[in-house]
């Protein structure tokens, strides 16, 4: 996008400093010069879109796309507050909304990179990644020096399977900045790079440079402690991990006490009367299949098998439950009084949401959001014939395989150990509390033995799925899809067992895990009793 500097050049001086402010990041000057501007002429859309933009930067989204409406209303011609509210509905996952505004901006602006870096990454969020790959590649042969726009061209060249291309952007991208953070992590990430000397070297350089910034700092420790784990260097390994925990974690406001509360909410709501009395109710088709629980605990592997099936189609990890739960005024308590028809509704709405990333006509499709698991009763009100396979995998392995994944968002409660163990037994908790009272309602997926005996618990999964066997399932690796999470390298390689052990080295830094877990952790698989 252009820089906020670039509308408001001759205009009133105050309006200057406060996007000069803007593009410093020094929010606390620009507010009260926006503020007084608009208490004189609440009619300026360049103060508007730059006072949309500030709410815009501390997460307000209703109060930006409010503002950037109310400017585009005045002034209907004003591209740069329509490419704004483009951002605003992509950052809020309303991805098609997005594009109908994108599509305009583009009419208008069709020569700004920017905007084609936003619509690229809008495609690439519907599935449309042939139309993501053809505007990243036109951006970057007309503005071929953007690091940034070359580690997203990556991103997407990585997710649709062409990863010589995508580490070649990516290596692109840090030769014109080589002290890009998320770059060097997102090599690390796909799991299957090891870090050169030379690689290090460069990595602990910009590291030690005075004008880090934050977010490259964290990204950095991240990737160096790949770097020290792939040399089977756990100590040094994991300090970086500890570093770039440490600092990501002071900028997000999770505490686990609020996810103990929200299931402690779900399960007070959540009663044998609540389904007794909901029976029948919901829409009643059979098309959604989720697969939830926690993050790196063989979802995507789960995903992966499931959409080698001829009657399955793999999405991604959608928001649209989440979203869906948030209409409700006091989310989960009015369940217990909700209405049937309205129950039926929110069925058929997130149908009607998740429509966009269904390519294919195969029946089923697999909806892959982990965290869903805080909203399984939820889903079972809405969509009574859907699917719920709840991935699990050894806490101590599945929690410490967080703490060492940076997240680009969403999962503020793998930045600490503590919060990690709690997270988990939150998670173990709620799910032993819906399988006494919706029983049968969800299927479990144990990694390990998903590893130790493939074709007996896939062959399970399909049954639990209402589907036929078909060996392509078991030859999962072999389907060309595209895979949008850490794991897409690893699900396009056979199950391998040394993923069940990575966390065996970095046992004498897990205590406070394990503290954490509590008797979680010698029950597993299964729940504690009297849970």
């Amino acid at each position: 996008m252009a820089s906020l500097s670039d509308h408001v050049r001759s205009y009133d001086p105050r309006l200057v400093r406060a996007a000069m402010a803007m593009n410093a990041n020094v929010l606390h000057e620009a507010e009260p010069l926006l503020r007084a501007l608009l208490k004189e002429n609440p009619f300026d859309v360049r103060a508007i879109r730059l006072f949309a933009e500030l709410a815009g930067r501390i997460g307000r989204y209703q109060d930006a796309e409010n503002l950037l409406r109310r400017a585009i209303e005045l002034a209907p011609d004003f591209t740069p507050a329509r490419a704004n509210l483009a951002l605003v509905l992509y950052r809020t996952e309303r991805v098609t909304e997005a594009l109908e505004e994108l599509a305009q901006v583009t009419a208008e602006d069709p020569d700004n990179p920017g905007v084609a870096n936003l619509q690229a990454a809008a495609y690439g969020r519907v599935g449309e990644f042939d139309e993501a790959l053809a505007l990243y590649a036109r951006v970057l042969k007309d503005a071929p020096n953007q690091p940034k726009v070359w580690m997203s061209y990556g991103h997407l060249l990585k997710t649709v399977g062409r990863l010589e291309e995508g580490l070649a952007a990516y290596r692109r991208a840090l030769e014109i900045q080589p002290g890009l953070g998320e770059v060097w992590w997102s090599l690390a990430n796909l799991k299957t790079v090891r870090f050169s000397d030379d690689d290090i070297a460069a990595m602990r350089a910009a590291l030690a440079s005075e004008t880090v910034s934050p977010e490259d700092r964290w990204h950095l420790d991240f990737a160096l402690g790949k770097a020290h784990e792939d040399r089977a260097e756990a100590e040094a390994a994991f300090t970086h991990y500890a570093a770039g925990n440490a600092l990501r974690k002071k900028r997000l406001s999770y505490k686990a006490e609020d996810t103990t509360a929200a299931v402690d909410a779900a399960i007070a709501v959540a009663t044998p009367d609540l389904f007794a009395r909901h029976a029948g109710a919901g829409c009643p088709a059979t098309d959604p299949i989720f697969v939830l629980g926690m993050p790196r605990a063989g979802s995507t592997l789960v995903e992966q098998i499931l959409s080698s099936h001829s009657q399955v189609e793999g999405t991604s990890e959608l928001p649209d439950i989440g979203i869906l739960a948030r209409t409700l005024e006091d989310y989960p308590h009015d369940l217990a009084a909700i209405d049937p028809a309205q129950l039926r509704d929110l069925g058929e709405q997130y149908l009607e949401r998740t429509r966009v990333q269904r390519h294919t006509a195969r029946p089923l499709f697999i909806d892959k959001l982990p965290n869903n698991w805080l909203h399984a009763a939820f889903i079972r009100l809405i969509l009574p014939g859907a699917k719920i396979i709840d991935a699990r995998r050894h806490p101590l392995s599945c929690c410490f395989s967080n703490f060492k994944q940076h997240f680009a968002r969403g999962q503020g409660f793998s930045y600490s150990l503590e919060d990690m163990g709690a997270y988990y037994r939150d998670y173990v908790r709620l799910m032993a509390h819906l399988d006494r009272v919706m029983p049968g309602a969800v299927h479990r997926v144990i990694y390990e033995r998903m590893v130790d005996d493939t074709e007996a618990e896939v062959r399970a999964l399909l049954d639990a799925c209402g589907l036929p066997f078909e060996p392509a399932c078991l030859a999962f690796y072999e389907t060309e899809r595209a895979v949008r999470t850490p794991s897409s390298e690893q699900v396009r390689r056979p199950i391998f067992r040394e993923g069940t052990e990575a966390w065996k080295p970095f046992e004498p830094f897990l205590d406070p895990l394990k503290s954490a877990l509590g008797d979680v952790l010698a029950a597993y698989p299964a729940a504690p009793q009297g849970w």
